[in-house]
């Protein structure tokens, strides 16, 4: 049975959308896209190749399979250990809209999500990955099917945005499991998921 892990960028008051450009997700007006760009170090750039070592297989939500496939297979170096992943490794797209996915390699999952993720860690071995794809990864965190969690908070506060977690999430508890800081300041933990919070009172 294999094991799916999120990777996840976000600034400090929670947004996800659009890290890597002005025009890669302009939703709902969103004009702030690309905010990563300046803390693209050594430092995180090491823990993306780290990351990118792992994977079996990937999981993907249609916009993100959308931007990805825009860009990655034109991406030919036999040397980028990035492209080199993405496009040989089989890729699991979730969408009720897609009726075929055009990248090599690439399978569309119509179903429910939550049935299709369950039955393909159940049917895979290894590590699946997810990169993004955050209206999917909420929905898989409330049902409990991520295991591992990747968060890279950005020292940016953009005010506006969709944001991770969300009004109405379901409360979880994690595990921290390893946590380092880029030199740039991107603060990136490593959580495992570890049931449900537990209360009670300070003094």
């Amino acid at each position: 049975m294999a094991t799916l892990s999120l990777t996840q960028f976000v600034t400090l008051d929670g947004v996800y959308q659009a890290p890597g450009g002005p025009d890669e997700d302009t939703s709902g007006g969103f004009d702030l896209g690309g905010w990563v760009f300046p803390y693209g170090d050594e430092d995180f750039g090491r823990f993306v190749t780290e990351v990118f070592e792992r994977p079996t297989a990937f999981l993907l939500g249609r916009r993100t399979y959308e931007i990805f496939a825009s860009y990655w297979p034109r991406q030919t170096d036999p040397a980028d250990p990035i492209a080199g992943k993405l496009n040989a490794l089989p890729k699991y797209v979730v969408s009720t809209t897609l009726t075929s996915a055009d990248w090599p390699t690439s399978t569309v999952l119509s179903g429910d999500a939550v049935q299709e993720v369950t039955a393909l860690k159940q049917r895979l071995d290894g590590e699946i990955q997810m990169h993004g794809s955050g209206g999917l990864a909420r929905t898989l965190l409330d049902h409990d099917l991520i295991d591992t969690l990747h968060l890279a908070v950005f020292p940016v506060v953009l005010g506006k945005g969709r944001r991770f977690f969300a009004e109405g999430a379901t409360p979880s508890a994690f595990r921290l499991a390893d946590s380092r800081t880029t030199g740039a300041g991107v603060a990136i933990q490593t959580y495992e998921r570890a049931g449900r919070p537990t209360f009670g009172t300070i003094g």
